[in-house]
């Protein structure tokens, strides 16, 4: 036999547990989420810094025996792979090297709060080691 005073205790065990589970949830999934935009802006950034080593300037390179980019062919050719991938970012030339810097927006879908969205940025260096 239940009392009257009991009766209901069990719905608000249930309403805690179910938000709990709830919050694991997203945090499992809206943290993979994150880690799959980490991966996929690195990705990005080190196929687009490829993607522009590969425009050496050849009159120097003839002509000094030292390596060196075209950095607008260098800069253009990283960032239209950024493009093509749908990615965004930027591009800077030195010398024999660029950087390439990948910013991705990534929403929570499950997580509560007031902004639901988390920028991801990350920076990759294609350089010329080659000995001359």
């Amino acid at each position: 036999m239940t009392t009257r005073e009991e009766r209901g205790s069990i719905t608000a065990f249930v309403a805690v547990v179910t938000t709990a589970l709830v919050l694991v949830a997203g945090m499992t999934y809206d943290g993979g989420q994150v880690i799959a935009a980490h991966n996929a802006a690195r990705n990005d950034a080190e196929q687009a810094a490829r993607a522009g080593a590969q425009q050496i300037d050849l009159d120097h390179i003839r002509t000094t025996n030292e390596p060196r980019l075209d950095p607008v062919a260098a800069e253009t050719a990283a960032l239209a792979y950024l493009q093509r991938s749908g990615a965004t970012g930027t591009a800077t030339v030195s010398d024999a090297s660029i950087t390439v810097t990948v910013t991705r927006v990534q929403p929570m879908r499950i997580l509560p709060g007031a902004d639901r969205t988390i920028v991801v940025r990350e920076t990759a260096t294609a350089v010329d080691e080659a000995e001359p």
